[in-house]
């Protein structure tokens, strides 16, 4: 056998990809403490935080708006299940977390999706999880956006879905210019 036939397989790895934009990051440079555009690697059982308290944080903003632990990421496996998961965790007390159009308060977690936004503050980051399978760690891969993310990319989960039932000519209707109709008609 050669070395090649005897090496161990390889497993690919869980990727979070998350591209950061504030619109005064030029002027705060509130993202220096992030390392963007290398992949970090997690341990599996860790959870990541981001915040502005570089103590408990893995993830530093540096802004005083900001809370001391923002927002944790946790990697994980349904029971029953071969897939992997993340789950986020609003940690501030001060300020509601956006994922996508769902509201987290304080405490209040829930899956991140494949895809999705986060919002916080003036703070916009794209999530996005590249699939993999090793059990042991994950990886990060941060980057940082030029323009806003909100008008930069359109997710279609964003986009308003019509009731079954509602004529889709309604929906036509409100980007014509409006028209003065006769109350007895």
């Amino acid at each position: 056998m050669t070395s090649f036939e005897e090496a161990e397989t390889e497993e690919t790895v869980t990727c979070l990809h998350m591209t950061f934009y504030h619109p005064c990051q030029e002027e705060k440079m509130m993202f220096r403490c992030l390392n963007f555009g290398k992949r970090e690697q997690i341990r599996a059982d860790e959870v990541a935080k981001f915040g502005r308290d570089s103590n408990v944080c893995r993830y530093n903003l540096m802004d005083t708006r900001v809370s001391r632990v923002q927002f944790a990421l946790q990697f994980y496996r349904k029971l029953n299940s071969s897939e992997y998961f993340f789950e986020i965790k609003n940690l501030s007390k001060r300020t509601k977390l956006t994922v996508n159009q769902t509201e987290l308060g304080y405490l209040n977690k829930i899956d991140l999706p494949w895809k999705c936004i986060i919002c916080f503050g003036d703070y916009q980051i794209l999530a996005e999880v590249q699939e993999g399978e090793s059990v042991d760690y994950f990886e990060t891969h941060l980057h940082l956006a030029e323009a806003p993310i909100l008008q930069e990319k359109s997710l279609p989960s964003l986009q308003p879905i019509p009731e079954k039932g509602v004529s889709s000519s309604i929906f036509l209707s409100q980007y014509k210019s409006p028209t003065e109709i006769d109350e007895n008609e």
